[in-house]
């Protein structure tokens, strides 16, 4: 039996991913935020028999910035990664896949992006994702490691959706600006998948696009969710009640980017849900 280490697993993707991975027949061990506060020989004494490491840990993004959340949301994922690849260099059994965690916000907001064709952006978000990386790829010296960056994840009880459904359910919800704006998005049953395809094929590495092959608009997300629910989606938001809310963090919700997941489909991973509609359709059955 695998034993797999799960950092950042009181989330709502790490919470998800332990469910799924014990009931794959792992052995899991959850992790959270007190864990890595541990310094580097309790993190290594912590992983010690562990078989695949895999990194969530970070700040939530959607929250206010000013300098000091902005210091929070940068020591919590590369302060933090660093500390877990030195920890891993320590152990006399090293892992043998480091999974760790990024951003589509990486990439410019034109597009489509891919893993090959991409420009990446110039600001803090994409900041935080390239040294993020770049912290993470310094276990290549000892392990296998695997990089996904994702899109906006759904699932249901939490995430994205649920702060978003309470006002498409009372009918006063509607897009974002214009509703130009590229989605990027992820069922979260396709990510835990994602998870698995990786663990089993070992000639894979580095770093992926983890998104549904299909993005749309803020406009396309809202009309799908309107239809659902069968609520009006009239009101529009503007942008500037978002910087209002959450000055420069803002931008994660006004600016998106559209990306491809080219390198997940060309090694034949297969969406269980490809498109909006069947997502959002499965989410709030």
């Amino acid at each position: 039996m695998k034993k797999i280490a799960i950092i950042g697993a009181n989330g709502f993707i790490g919470e998800n991913m332990q469910s799924f991975f014990k009931a794959e027949g792992f052995d899991v061990l959850p992790l959270g935020k007190e864990d890595t506060k541990k310094d580097i020989v309790e993190i290594t004494k912590v992983l010690e028999g562990v078989d695949i490491i895999i990194n969530l840990a970070g700040a939530p993004i959607i929250h206010r910035w000013n300098d000091a959340y902005k210091k929070v949301l940068y020591d919590s994922r590369i302060v933090t990664t660093k500390k877990i690849v030195t920890a891993m260099s320590h152990m006399k059994k090293k892992p043998e896949l480091f999974i760790s965690t990024s951003a589509i916000g990486i990439y410019a907001t034109n597009g489509p992006m891919s893993e090959s064709d991409y420009i990446y952006s110039d600001n803090f978000l994409a900041k935080i994702c390239k040294d993020w990386e770049y912290e993470a790829q310094q276990a290549h010296d000892f392990t296998r490691v695997v990089i996904f960056r994702f899109g906006v994840v759904l699932g249901k009880g939490g995430g994205a959706l649920s702060k978003m459904l309470p006002s498409f359910k009372l009918g006063i919800a509607g897009t974002i600006g214009d509703g130009t704006e590229p989605f990027s998005w992820v069922h979260i049953t396709d990510l835990l998948n994602a998870y698995l395809f990786v663990f089993k094929n070992n000639d894979l590495e580095g770093t992926f696009n983890l998104s549904a092959p299909y993005p749309v608009t803020n406009k396309v997300l809202t009309k799908t969710l309107g239809k659902i629910l069968h609520r009006p989606t009239v009101i529009p938001l503007p942008k500037f009640v978002l910087r209002f809310l959450y000055s420069e963090g803002a931008t994660v919700l006004t600016e998106g980017q559209c990306v491809i997941p080219e390198r997940l489909v060309k090694h034949h991973f297969i969406f269980k849900y490809p498109t909006i509609e069947e997502a959002l359709r499965e989410v709030l059955d």
